[in-house]
């Protein structure tokens, strides 16, 4: 996401629409949340952040992204949930800037294929001692964003499938950047292009080129397209091979994943991106 928003970081800026990178405020927020210890920050503080990580340039939108800031590897799954205390958190951080009124984005994905992904991530080598306490077959993600909503209920929540990222990720890119479908924006195939072969990518942007979209909605068309001609399998599929992880637990929870998308689409203040 910061990869493909920082190719347009220098445009983004001139609209007052702001990305640094990682390494810009990771270790600043988390230092800094600590210190505070849940309590809010002073005007002294939040400028000093500020200042730190933009430079005072002007901004009236600012993007952070980073897969820790609610909780490391091993503690996004808690017996039946995900990310257990995602609510305090985002009081945490709504704390460094109190006066900002914040958006949360986050992009979901099948539990198995995540609690696999987060023990290849970790530093466990036991898969077991890793997956201690997790229910899989139970998580739903509709569980964690009710208990956001109900916590923050003044912030909006957007949420996809990861599954769908590919195709949804010129649109991601815009909806986080806040800005409209003709903004232009490079890096809005940066996914498609590592599932593609690359003969079909390159006819695919000649295409576009040629026959620019007028919409989401038919842009996705037109990648689909080229998707299902010019996909590689390989990037697109998963094997999954864990001890005591049958494959009838693994279409469980699969099937579980899907039907939980409905109830997802059903939360107030949740908008739910498909393809």
């Amino acid at each position: 996401m910061l990869q493909s928003l920082g190719k347009n970081r220098a445009r983004l800026a001139e609209d007052g629409i702001l990305a640094p990178s990682i390494a810009r405020y990771r270790p600043l927020l988390r230092d800094t949340l600590r210190a505070l210890k849940g309590q809010t920050a002073s005007r002294d503080v939040q400028d000093a952040l500020l200042d730190a990580i933009i430079d005072e340039m002007p901004a009236d939108r600012l993007i952070f992204s980073d897969p820790r800031l609610v909780c490391i590897h091993r503690l996004v799954v808690q017996g039946p949930q995900i990310w257990a205390m995602i609510d305090r958190q985002v009081a945490a951080l709504r704390g460094l800037f109190p006066q900002a009124e914040p958006e949360v984005f986050i992009g979901m994905r099948n539990p198995a294929t995540l609690i696999p992904a987060l023990f290849a991530a970790s530093k466990f080598s036991d898969f077991p001692e890793f997956s201690e306490n997790m229910q899989p077959h139970a998580v739903a993600w509709s569980e964690m964003l009710s208990r956001l909503r109900l916590a923050h209920p003044d912030v909006p929540v957007t949420v996809w499938c990861n599954e769908d990222t590919p195709l949804l990720w010129g649109q991601l890119l815009r909806e986080i950047a806040d800005v409209p479908f003709d903004y232009p924006l490079k890096g809005s195939d940066d996914l498609i292009e590592t599932i593609m072969d690359p003969t079909g990518f390159n006819r695919l942007q000649r295409y576009l080129a040629d026959n620019p979209a007028q919409s989401e909605i038919q842009r996705r068309r037109i990648v689909g397209a080229f998707l299902d001609r010019y996909a590689i399998d390989t990037a697109i599929e998963e094997e999954l091979d864990l001890p005591g992880w049958t494959p009838d637990l693994i279409e469980e929870i699969s099937l579980a994943y899907d039907d939980d998308m409905a109830e997802i689409a059903r939360i107030p203040g949740v908008t739910l991106l498909t393809p």
